[in-house]
Order: C-alpha cells, then sequence, then structure tokens
C-alpha cells in the first residue's frame, strides 16, 4: 500500500443520536466538513446534482466536505451523526473525485464503532437546532478545537482509528473513483498541492509552468489529460473553496476573503464565484447564515 495514504487524518467536530421530523427539509446545503449517517429507524432523503438516494435503517452514509446536497423527511427519521474535518499536509483532499453522497449497508462492526465514538465524545452534540446550515458559524469551529484538545492521549487516537475505519468502508465501494496517483506525474501532483498551499497569492498557470519548467501549452495539456482540468480552473475551483469555508465561518467582507483567495479586485471574485457556485458570494451567504 502506498505510504501517501497515511498522510490524511480526520478531527471529530461533532457526532448526535437525533430523532427528525417534518422540520428535517433543507435544500442546497454545502459544508467544510465530511458528514456520516448511520440510520436506524425511519426514512429520509438526500440527494446532490446526480443521484437521490433514501435514508433507511441499515445503512451508512457519507457526504465528502464541499458537496451540494439536500436533505429531507417527511414524517420520522433518526441517526446517528459525525461531522469530522479532513486534514492533509498539501491540501488535496482524499476524496477529490468522489464529491457527491455515497451509501453502503452497515455491518455489525460499523454499528458498534460508531455507538463507541458517541459513548467516547459525550456533549458533542448541536443542540442549538436542527438546521444543518446553524452550525456553519466561526465559534462552533472554535469550540470543537477546544474540545478535541481536552480529549484524553487514548482517546485521540482511538476516535482516529473509528473514523478512519468508517471512511474506509466507502474507499472500498464500487462507486468510489481513486485519483491513481500512481500513474500521475510527479510534477503535476507537486503543483495541485503547489495551488491548495497557495491560495492566497495571484497563481497564473505561466508562473506553475515554470515551476514545472515545462513549456506552457505543454504543462496545461498534461495537467488537463491527468486531471480532467484546465489548470486555470482548478485554481480558480479551489479557490473558490476556501472562499466557502471563509463565507461560512467567519464574517469577513467578501473584499477581505477576495485579498485572502489571492484574488486583486472584487468584480472578478464575484464574477467567479458566480461561475462556479451558481451564486452570487451574497446568496451564499444568505444561504449558510439561516437560525433557528
Amino acid at each position: 500500500m502506498s505510504k501517501s495514504i497515511f498522510k490524511y487524518s480526520f478531527s471529530l467536530l461533532h457526532i448526535d443520536y437525533v430523532k427528525l421530523n417534518h422540520n428535517w427539509n433543507f435544500n442546497n446545503v454545502i459544508s467544510p466538513y465530511y458528514r456520516l449517517y448511520y440510520i436506524d429507524e425511519g426514512i429520509g432523503f438526500i440527494s446532490d446534482s446526480s443521484i437521490r438516494l433514501t435514508l433507511e435503517p441499515g445503512y451508512l452514509y457519507l457526504i465528502p466536505s464541499f458537496t451540494i446536497c439536500n436533505l429531507n423527511c417527511d414524517t420520522y427519521l433518526s441517526q446517528y451523526f459525525i461531522q469530522f474535518f479532513e486534514e492533509s499536509p498539501d491540501g488535496i483532499s482524499l476524496f477529490t473525485n468522489n464529491r457527491s453522497v455515497m451509501k453502503i449497508a452497515a455491518t455489525d462492526i460499523d454499528i458498534v464503532l460508531v455507538k463507541r465514538l458517541l459513548q467516547n465524545n459525550p456533549g458533542r452534540g448541536i443542540n442549538r437546532s436542527d438546521n444543518p446550515k446553524v452550525y456553519e458559524k466561526e465559534m462552533y469551529y472554535k469550540e470543537y478545537q477546544s474540545l478535541n484538545d481536552a480529549v484524553k492521549t487514548h482517546l485521540k487516537f482511538e476516535n482516529q482509528g473509528i473514523l478512519l475505519q468508517l471512511i474506509s468502508r466507502f474507499l472500498g465501494s464500487n462507486n468510489f473513483k481513486s485519483d491513481n496517483n500512481q500513474s500521475t506525474p510527479s510534477k503535476i501532483l507537486d503543483t495541485m498541492s503547489y495551488v491548495q498551499l497557495h491560495l492566497d497569492e495571484n497563481l497564473t498557470v505561466a508562473q506553475l509552468a515554470k515551476r514545472a519548467n515545462q513549456n506552457q501549452d505543454y504543462f496545461s495539456k498534461q495537467f488537463l489529460i491527468h486531471t480532467g482540468q484546465r489548470p486555470l480552473n482548478y485554481i480558480h475551483e479551489k479557490k473558490i473553496e476556501r472562499a466557502q469555508y471563509l463565507i461560512a465561518t467567519t464574517d469577513k467582507t467578501f473584499l477581505e476573503i477576495a485579498m485572502d483567495t489571492g484574488f486583486s479586485n472584487l468584480p472578478h471574485f464575484s464574477k467567479t464565484f458566480k461561475q462556479i457556485v451558481s451564486l452570487t458570494p451574497g446568496e451564499y451567504r444568505h444561504q449558510n447564515s439561516h437560525l433557528k
């Protein structure tokens, strides 16, 4: 197994067991963290741009970060939910090629692991609201960091192990698309990592090609072949993902966020944001600011 797989780590944000009703009905939800559900009773629905799945007892569901989805319950649904952040030294997500909701049948061991994680982390639920958009707030992220810091060392290791085991179940799914890094040239991987770690800069394709010591046209063609995206589109996509995170978790102005993501002016930032998200920054902030 490639050593690179172990560069990924995951940190717990929230975990709880909740009983929901018809009020659990939210569209176009997007978060900078992962969500994992285990359903034990009732029926609900989850959908993204390409698929609609039934939330039903006996199954695990994973929503990778930055995946837009709709969550609905007509009558009754009870679920265990886990929310967690992904951390990678090069900024490249394990689920880069899998930004869609995933469903697998839960095993007895999965259920034991979910319940054990809840037992290890009491008081880590969201008591303020069932609305998944309510906790897209900066104070909740700061709170989770202090809670994780207070966890005893042996439980930190156990929490990490449980999250890795649960995530591994989805990596083994037939629907999981491997990025197949072994066939991707090192210069392309290095470029992707460089972009992720320098999103606050005014990156250009010419600059990236020079770093790779390649002709710009050749570099662009190779990047497209191995990533499915043109370099400039990749740069913009990652900058806007960072912008979505900042809009959802801070009170920064759009101009501040534009500067933090390497845009030279607000109009360019707003235009690029609308092209990628299909919402203006203002519409996106409003969507993520609903209270109880």
